[in-house]
């Protein structure tokens, strides 16, 4: 009877974590450019600006509320928001949003105290998680400062939390943040999680100056884009519908912004760079949260972000990411396969220079015959058994193959 209970139990929640996050999440996220100064006009400044520019159409549908909203607790210990940042209240934010037909999600930590020093969720987990249900959330980023280190503790907080959420009378999903410090993608989904943070907190570059020796090390070397794609680039046996592999925010459109993605080297990267992130981002599956002025954004950033050719990869039902097929002499080649059959493909030129590559389909395991859609410039050619292109520096060519019968 007893494991009859717990296997009915797993499947409950594997079934939830499928629901709730069945394709990877797409929003906004207040970090990079707010800070822990963010208020509800800004809330309210980036629900209007999504609507208008355009990004909710191909999904952008989240605003992610990160640190810095706490005002403490009241003298029932119910968590309360900083009355001067949010004078109107949650409940009225939220209610604002859901009426942008968006969702929104909101921040706390696995501790007594955020990682901006604010008051966090440990020894509060259902009370706050009722709390966060009543005001309307539907989205949970759960950190890890002041926490301890070893991985024990991280799974029965974690796990604590998301069984308070499952409780809370509100599908609520929830974001593991750990940083890849514990391996998550190895207990996360089991622990509640519907995606978990797989490396350390991403900076506005392109790579870390000095090669790290172990993953931890990014912490202090500060990760670019490619710092992180090289990690989760062996992680695609743990991602699929109802649990993700997350590399952190999209840089796209900063430019070297001061703020938190300017710390540890963030000077800012190329247009090239930017597109080649929202490319790697799209092929391995992962949750896609801007973090530029969506208020301010020039049109190539519009571009980059509303690409619908490359969203539509990412929000892929098969829900498979991508496996890099190559890697040396300076290219990396991922294979992504996809629902209807097609199959995306991305090649990646880290050299310095603009390289010629000459790819053998069957060296990363495809057949011959294709029309194969680049999804940037939405050019058609035919592809048979070989073909050769020309990629910029730091370029990620994206395209999706489709057979032909």
């Amino acid at each position: 009877m007893r494991l009859f209970a717990l296997l009915f139990c797993f499947l409950f929640c594997t079934i939830c974590n499928a629901q709730k996050a069945a394709v990877p999440p797409m929003g906004y996220m207040t970090w990079n450019l707010y800070a822990d100064k963010i208020t509800e006009g800004d809330i309210r400044s980036i629900a209007d600006a999504m609507t208008a520019n355009g990004l909710t159409a191909p999904g952008f549908n989240y605003i992610f509320i990160d640190d810095g909203w706490q005002g403490g607790r009241d003298n029932k210990n119910n968590i309360i928001p900083d009355a001067k940042k949010f004078p109107s209240g949650m409940k009225a934010l939220c209610d604002y949003v859901h009426g942008k037909g968006m969702k929104i999600g909101i921040y706390s930590d696995a501790a007594q105290l955020t990682c901006g020093g604010y008051t966090a969720s440990y020894g509060f987990e259902e009370q706050d998680a009722k709390t966060f249900a009543g005001w309307g959330f539907d989205y949970l980023k759960y950190d890890y400062c002041n926490a301890p280190d070893d991985w024990q503790t991280a799974i029965s907080r974690y796990s604590k939390m998301a069984e308070a959420l499952q409780h809370s009378g509100r599908n609520i999903t929830f974001g593991i943040c750990e940083w890849g410090n514990r391996s998550p993608w190895l207990w996360a989904k089991k622990s509640g999680g519907q995606l978990w943070r797989m490396a350390a907190d991403i900076r506005d570059k392109w790579q870390s100056t000095e090669p790290p020796k172990t993953n931890n090390d990014l912490h202090h070397l500060g990760a670019g884009i490619l710092d992180v794609v090289n990690i989760n680039a062996g992680l695609y046996a743990y991602a699929g519908p109802g649990g993700w592999n997350d590399p952190d925010m999209l840089v796209v459109g900063l430019y070297g912004r001061k703020g938190p993605s300017g710390d540890l080297g963030g000077v800012g990267c190329t247009d090239v760079e930017y597109q080649s992130q929202m490319s790697l981002w799209c092929m391995l599956s992962a949750p896609l949260m801007i973090s530029c002025d969506v208020t301010n954004m020039n049109d190539t950033t519009k571009k980059i972000l509303a690409n619908k050719d490359i969203i539509d990869i990412d929000q892929d039902s098969l829900g498979a990411q991508a496996q890099r097929k190559i890697n040396k002499d300076g290219w990396q080649v991922f294979v992504k396969p996809l629902q209807n059959g097609d199959v995306a493909i991305a090649v990646l030129n880290t050299t310095p220079a603009t390289a010629a590559m000459q790819l053998q389909l069957a060296d990363v395991g495809l057949g011959a015959n294709y029309t194969a859609k680049d999804v940037w410039t939405k050019q058609l050619t035919k592809w048979n058994k070989n073909v050769a292109f020309s990629v910029a520096s730091h370029e990620t060519k994206v395209f999706r193959l489709s057979v032909i019968k």
